[in-house]
């Protein structure tokens, strides 16, 4: 473990060092973020403006989802977002190459190689709604969800990773993924909203298939409402955790198998 450390420490400075380099880059991705959550909620503030309620739940609780979301997917984006990059052009370039001459995981190495600072702006604005709908009386905050509140936002961070590493991963034996990664992510828009105002194929898809519902609005409900912790939590839980070994299963499969695509 403390190896570990050390090695990623050492990853954080060398990002670090080059983020100061491309400044402008930061604050233009830092910006397009933040200007695509603003738009979003423009379009919550335009609804709600003409209804009082949408599928039975109040603007508060809305809003609360909508942040809730936010933040595994921004600490996913912040720490994990260069598996982008292995589904894209890493395998297929052929700089994929050089991960396996490293003493560390390439899965590991993938990760930490850098951080994704623009998605602060994505976790700000999430941390932003969820005290804003807490302030309104939306939520009854109490003693166990010191405890519970982190460990779910970490497990639901954990399946927007899985979901990417089982995609990326498929990569090594074809080469590319990106499309697919690129399709299968963005079905997280969703689960912004409670998921009964879609068709039932949407609600099926990403409560059952690729399983979103379970980032977002399964424990936002649960710390709504304190019902069906079973499984509102227990479902998150369990389907973070099933993803995430085979999310690693399919990395050593695809190590197996990998043919390097020169350059």
């Amino acid at each position: 473990m403390s190896h570990f450390l050390r090695l990623y420490k050492t990853f954080i400075a060398q990002y670090f060092k080059r983020l100061l380099e491309y400044r402008i880059d930061f604050l233009t991705g830092a910006f397009s973020f933040l200007f695509d959550q603003v738009t979003s909620l423009v379009f919550i503030f335009i609804i709600f403006s003409q209804i009082p309620t949408l599928s039975g739940y109040p603007f508060e609780a809305i809003v609360f989802i909508y942040g809730f979301s936010l933040i595994p997917k921004g600490l996913d984006h912040f720490f994990t977002d260069n598996l982008w990059k292995v589904a894209y052009f890493m395998v297929r370039r052929g700089d994929f190459d050089r991960y396996l001459t490293k003493p560390i995981h390439p899965l590991l190495h993938v990760i930490m190689e850098t951080w994704q600072i623009d998605a602060l702006g994505e976790l700000l604005i999430g941390l932003s709604l969820v005290i804003y709908s807490s302030s309104q009386g939306i939520i009854q905050w109490i003693w166990t969800d010191i405890i519970l509140l982190p460990l779910t936002l970490i497990m639901a961070s954990l399946i927007y990773t899985s979901i990417k590493m089982m995609v990326s991963a498929i990569a090594l034996w074809t080469k590319r993924s990106g499309s697919i990664l690129q399709m299968v992510y963005s079905t997280n828009e969703f689960a912004k909203y409670p998921i009964a105002i879609y068709h039932k194929i949407i609600q099926f898809t990403i409560t059952y298939v690729i399983p979103f519902a379970f980032t977002s609005y399964f424990p936002a409900r649960y710390f709504m409402t304190r019902e069906n912790p079973w499984v509102n939590l227990g479902g998150l839980y369990g389907i973070a955790l099933i993803f995430t070994l085979f999310g690693v299963y399919l990395w050593q499969a695809g190590l197996k198998v990998y043919e390097s695509a020169g350059s």
